[in-house]
């Protein structure tokens, strides 16, 4: 084996077998630096971005080159001279602290293993973690703003529900805003009811971030629609008044209709006479009211 020879303070020569410092490393290292897998798993933090193998590595090297240390220290101590031994110190001081501000500059983004202060990494907060206002589309037929609030009131507190409708006939126009108290619960919502199968409708739940929420978004939320009464429009457009070519244009038409229906049933084969329609050309007399 190589030796190493290092004078010693009076002159005498000795030689060193560098096996003797590796065996003395390994069995310090082998009797003393026995980690404890359970302690050194880390657990769930937001800033804990360390594995678990570079934590017990980083421990080892620190350990391993304590014991160099202490090694190099104890044979200093009983084989050299004062001067050549502070030069040496020296020597491995400044190596030490070279090494150590490496490591520093590598492992910055990381928790030390002795669990002293770390640097926090900057976190940027994006806008859309502060909304609470959610777009809702392709909203089913008959999922309104009742069934919306009974819903949704499972996730969180509800603060405003508006369906976008139809000004005329207040019918939905099948999307929606709805929002909620707390930020946390919109991003949930978003997050869990995003392509959620309702009445075979595929649910479209987006955050709006607060820049480009409208400021009239909420006008008119609690507007109420009076249904149109369609029985009443077709009643009053029966009823109305016509001039005599609209009640001529009416009659021909009736007519035709009926000369078409006799010729399908001379066609089918049917022996059936028809009754002849009974009417006027001109319009019924308007009514007269005579007075007492």
């Amino acid at each position: 084996m190589s030796s190493f020879n290092i004078m010693v303070g009076d002159g005498r020569s000795m030689g060193l077998r560098w096996t003797l410092i590796a065996r003395l490393l390994r069995a310090f290292t082998l009797d003393f630096v026995k980690v404890d897998e359970s302690r050194t798993r880390p657990q769930p933090s937001l800033f804990l971005f360390a594995s678990r193998r570079r934590d017990v590595n980083r421990g080892i090297f620190r350990i391993k080159r304590f014991c160099m240390l202490l090694t190099l220290q104890i044979f200093l101590h009983f084989h050299m001279g004062m001067k050549a031994k502070k030069s040496m110190m020296k020597k491995l001081k400044k190596g030490s602290n070279e090494l150590t501000a490496v490591r520093k500059d590598q492992a910055a983004d990381f928790l030390p293993l002795e669990g002293g202060p770390a640097r926090k990494l900057s976190i940027t907060e994006n806008s859309e973690n502060k909304s609470t206002v959610l777009y809702i589309g392709r909203i089913p037929h008959g999922f309104y703003e009742n069934e919306m609030e009974a819903f949704f009131r499972q996730f969180g507190e509800i603060k405003r529900i508006r369906i976008a409708r139809n000004k005329k006939t207040g019918k939905s126009k099948h999307f929606g805003f709805i929002q909620f108290a707390s930020p946390e619960v919109a991003k949930i919502v978003a997050e869990t009811m995003h392509n959620y199968l309702l009445f075979e409708h595929l649910l479209q739940v987006q955050i709006i971030p607060p820049e480009r929420v409208h400021p009239k978004l909420w006008k008119g939320v609690n507007r109420f629609y009076k249904p149109l009464d369609w029985v009443q429009i077709e009643r009053k457009r029966h009823n109305k008044e016509r001039t005599f070519e609209e009640h001529k244009k009416l009659v021909d038409g009736i007519l035709k209709r009926d000369q078409k229906r006799r010729k399908k049933i001379e066609a089918a084969g049917i022996d059936y006479e028809c009754p002849e329609i009974v009417g006027s050309d001109l319009p019924a007399p308007k009514k007269i009211k005579f007075e007492d």
